[in-house]
């Protein structure tokens, strides 16, 4: 196994960070460049078609490479805060000053991105590549590793250059990547089947090349994708949930607790719904149909699910109608380890489940969804029009992005992922101090990743 300090070694020269994408140069006819040689292709040289719009912003555990920023080496060189070990502030990314950033997604330890171009390599990965989760990534052929302390181009078998990327998301060791018109590629570990494919007990995900492709489900085209833990769900255009992965809470939702390689279509009460949202982090489903009614199956240990029987795992979707009546339509949804949050159309939020919910220090646990107060969010008589558009969940943290573009974060503090300046555990929300208008952000376990447009 490759340490940290040995990936360093290989990626940091006396030049810029160089990745060889072997693939690339087969693809292109061009000479797969010697790594002993000094001169190589940087990879903020890969081209692209303008300048972008948006900015990206990292913060949380730096080391394993899910950042993007490099660790200073050598004695004599400037030392940086904590040695850039972590960043507790927000911390904008040259990636997306190069790039034209679309999508985002943060997974255990590793961040995905896309960007706007027509060449090859439209995602780029950094951080942790044990499974090869972003992709095959090595200094010479058979020798690949298993960190990547900048971002690097994914090789993906796309049959036109014109393919964009439209959503992206990553579990624990898996990655989903969507285009408009070749469907879903899924790349890493698949030991449950959550890459959606045949199980083989004694692949090797270390080094791997293989990336799989769902082109469509049930005859119909996919228009969104969700990673949770090990499990993965595919949202078609006739909004039918599929699943595959991992299923031994019930998170595939398929009436069993069984893995399942290929995807195959939710059961219960989504199966007459119109679906446009689902949302996972760990082992908890939740589903939006297009009437703002919510669905949910999966872990419910700490009653996110709430059945009747008590059961803690449900493998069905199951509606709950009636456990958010009163709340409104509801717009977005979001679930995390142990605890799940929604918004509705008013722009209020509800949280219930267990943790550190953002209702203060003495609610750590709500069976039924409890409004966290409006003003929390920056709503006063000053400016009343102030509200909750978007929500996210990592798995012990949570965050809001409002009409204004500003982001709240609360929740478990591991690493400083919620970028709040410190270490302490955030028991209610509290501005991030983010140098731009929020668009997204997405939650992993100990970092956090926003886009931002911005103010000027």
């Amino acid at each position: 196994m490759i340490t940290k300090m040995n990936a360093v070694k290989v990626l940091f020269r006396n030049r810029t960070p160089t990745v060889f994408i072997n693939r690339y140069y087969a693809t292109t006819k061009k000479k797969i460049p010697d790594p002993d040689e000094e001169e190589s292709l940087p990879i903020f040289q890969y081209p692209t078609s303008k300048s972008s719009d948006r900015n990206m912003y990292l913060w949380g555990l730096a080391e394993t490479g899910a950042l993007g920023i490099h660790i200073p080496r050598g004695k004599n060189r400037k030392q940086y805060r904590n040695n850039f070990s972590l960043c507790w502030y927000p911390m904008r990314s040259s990636f997306a000053e190069r790039f034209d950033v679309e999508q985002v997604a943060a997974g255990y330890g590793f961040t995905v991105a896309s960007i706007k171009t027509d060449e090859q390599h439209k995602v780029f990965g950094m951080g942790i590549n044990t499974d090869s989760q972003i992709g095959y990534h090595a200094p010479r052929m058979g020798h690949p590793l298993e960190l990547l302390l900048s971002p690097a181009p994914i090789f993906l078998p796309y049959k036109s250059l014109e393919t964009k990327i439209i959503s992206i998301d990553a579990g624990r060791a898996h990655t989903a990547i969507l285009s408009d018109n070749e469907g879903v590629f899924t790349l890493g570990n698949n030991a449950y089947g959550q890459c959606g494919r045949r199980i083989n007990p004694n692949e090797e995900y270390n080094g791997s090349m293989v990336s799989y492709n769902i082109k469509r489900l049930g005859k119909e085209k996919i228009v969104s994708v969700c990673c949770g833990q090990d499990h993965t769900l595919f949202v078609t255009q006739g909004g039918k949930v599929f699943a595959c992965g991992w299923g031994a809470d019930g998170q595939t939702g398929l009436g069993t607790y069984d893995n399942q390689a290929v995807p195959a279509a939710v059961k219960g009460d989504i199966t007459t719904e119109n679906i446009v949202k689902v949302a996972s982090t760990g082992d908890c489903v939740l589903a939006l149909n297009d009437q703002g009614e919510l669905f949910g199956w999966g872990n419910s240990e700490y009653g996110q699910i709430p059945m009747q029987c008590g059961s803690q795992q449900v493998n069905m979707s199951y509606s709950l109608r009636e456990f958010t009546r009163g709340l409104g339509k509801i717009t977005d949804i979001a679930a995390g380890g142990s605890f799940c949050l929604i918004v509705n159309e008013a722009g209020d939020a509800f949280v219930w489940g267990y943790g550190l919910l953002g209702l203060g220090p003495n609610v750590e646990h709500s069976k039924t969804p409890k409004q966290i107060p409006s003003p929390l969010f920056g709503r006063n008589e000053f400016n009343t029009e102030a509200r909750v558009e978007k929500v996210a969940c990592g798995i012990g943290h949570l965050a809001a992005i409002t009409n204004d573009g500003h982001l709240y974060m609360w929740g478990r503090n591991r690493q400083g992922c919620l970028g709040l300046g410190s270490s302490k555990d955030q028991t209610f929300p509290l501005k991030v101090a983010i140098g731009g208008h929020v668009l997204k952000v997405t939650c992993g376990v100990d970092h956090s990743v926003a886009v931002c447009r911005p103010f000027t």
